[in-house]
């Protein structure tokens, strides 16, 4: 067995959970599977036991395949810091950063780091599923590409085209996206999957037999919208499972939404709690009127403090410090919360003044904080991560993990966190009480941790039940098959 390229039609047709679904699938099995990602863009990442910092869709792969994460599975990741800057992480480590004008012809290095960690997985795995980027047409990219079709090329890696029906135009974009690739590259694309469909399957029959025909490819499945499958989106604060009313005695949450956002998905587990809601807001009325308001991690924490003082935020949050109603602050959100940040680093903007709510002051350090730190609150155990230049200083406060608190206001450097069931719920008492609201934790909630199995199992039963698994082993075997017919015009 050798390995699989799952591409998609646009950003968001659900590459990374198909990915997962496969990897679960495979894994259920018996395969010994492993999830690559040659290059992921996403603020939204994890860290490995061995320190090394993966996209978190590659982590959450990893869980589905039921191996370990390490740095092979995603070994190039950008993180943006601003809309023509990237911060590149290689192997699990920093790598300096790339500049927009410099993506066409700054990723050579980068390649070969890629292609070389591709081949690693696959010496040590019976198969390796890959996610690709974006869309394998951006014929702009092409020349120096190595996470869609150069990496197909590479490796000779049949491709699997995702698409997303709900966005509507999935079969035009099917086809618009083969007829785009050169004729190398269309010798690969190996079939089509829907993806998010709603309704009788029946109606949609004649358009996919026309996919097939003027394709030459085949339709492997239609895979059924998965309103329960939302935990760990690899889009940042898509929030797609957040919408649940708590109702009456609920508790309401309050995230900002910061342009440059970061691990956001720290929160999935508040919005898992029965009887709590979660909404994401760029308004202070919101802010004003929440039970909790989290400020979240921020790859530019300076920009950021900003952006939240010029929309009146800033003010929402020092008023509910003043009224002593509950604010929680986690890695950047955290240091926004202090006295001062002093940033030579990141934003390069000095001595900023922070909101002043704990009495701490940040500084910003050039060697990144990557760890796997375990500590405990309240005879509560909790295991976390952490992703950090600036660091807090010693304060005369109440500890809270590695923060503090003073009064309602909470801040931590530690993502993850929340995830740890018996800390959240004696945590969100704790600020239910602080709210003024009855709120307490359900008899017999299920764990976040088996929200996530239950999540990755509900994606393999999907591969299982919707798609035609037998010519999906094929490809995954022997690899495209010969003689897929050049469908015009090509790349020009």
């Amino acid at each position: 067995m050798s390995g699989l390229l799952v591409a998609g039609t646009t950003s968001d047709a659900g590459k990374s959970l198909v990915t997962a679904g496969i990897c679960r699938w495979l894994a259920r099995r018996g395969v010994r599977v492993a999830p690559f990602k040659a290059q992921n863009m996403s603020n939204n990442s994890m860290v490995c036991v061995d320190g090394a910092e993966i996209g978190r869709a590659q982590w959450v792969q990893a869980r589905a395949a039921r191996v370990e994460p390490e740095a092979a599975m995603n070994p190039v990741l950008l993180k943006p810091g601003s809309d023509r800057r990237s911060h590149v992480v290689a192997l699990g480590k920093p790598f300096g950063t790339l500049e927009a004008g410099e993506y066409a012809t700054g990723r050579a290095g980068l390649a070969e780091i890629a292609f070389a960690a591709f081949a690693d997985l696959q010496q040590r795995f019976d198969v390796v599923v890959c996610e690709g980027a974006g869309s394998p047409a951006e014929i702009n990219l092409r020349a120096g590409d190595y996470v869609n079709m150069g990496l197909a090329r590479r490796f000779s890696l049949p491709v699997l085209v995702v698409g997303d029906i709900d966005r509507g135009g999935v079969l035009a974009a099917m086809f618009g996206t083969l007829a785009l690739l050169s004729a190398e590259d269309q010798t690969l694309v190996a079939g089509w999957l829907v993806n998010k469909f709603r309704g009788d399957v029946g109606l949609l029959r004649s358009g996919l037999d026309s996919l097939e025909k003027v394709t030459g490819r085949p339709v492997l499945g239609v895979l059924p919208w998965l309103d329960r499958v939302w935990i760990d989106s690899e889009d940042a604060l898509a929030a797609a499972g957040w919408r649940r009313e708590a109702g009456q005695g609920g508790l309401h949450v309050a995230v900002v939404r910061f342009p440059r956002a970061s691990n956001a998905t720290d929160v999935d587990a508040l919005a898992a709690e029965p009887g709590v809601t979660v909404s994401l807001t760029a308004d202070p009325d919101t802010v004003a009127a929440a039970d909790l308001v989290v400020l979240p991690g921020s790859r530019a924490t300076v920009d950021d403090l900003r952006w939240l003082r010029a929309r009146g935020l800033a003010d929402a949050v020092v008023a509910r410090a003043a009224e002593k109603r509950p604010v929680l602050g986690i890695c950047g959100g955290y240091q926004m919360l202090a006295e001062s940040i002093e940033d030579d680093v990141e934003s390069g903007a000095g001595v900023v003044e922070g909101l002043g709510l704990l009495p701490t002051r940040v500084t910003f350090a050039g060697d990144k904080v990557l760890g796997r730190p375990v500590g405990s609150w309240r005879g509560h155990r909790v295991d976390a991560y952490e992703i950090h230049h600036g660091s807090a200083a010693p304060a005369d406060a109440e500890p809270f993990l590695d923060g503090y608190q003073v009064g309602a206001i909470w801040g931590t450097t530690w993502h993850g966190a929340l995830e740890n069931d018996g800390f959240r719920r004696a945590w969100l008492s704790e600020i239910a009480a602080q709210a003024g609201i009855t709120w307490q934790p359900a008899a017999n909630a299920p764990g976040f941790a088996d929200l996530r199995e239950d999540m990755l199992d509900r994606l393999a039963d999907a591969i299982e039940s919707e798609v035609d698994t037998t010519t999906l082993r094929a490809l995954v075997e022997a690899g495209a098959p010969g003689g897929l017919p050049f469908v015009p015009p090509g790349a020009p």
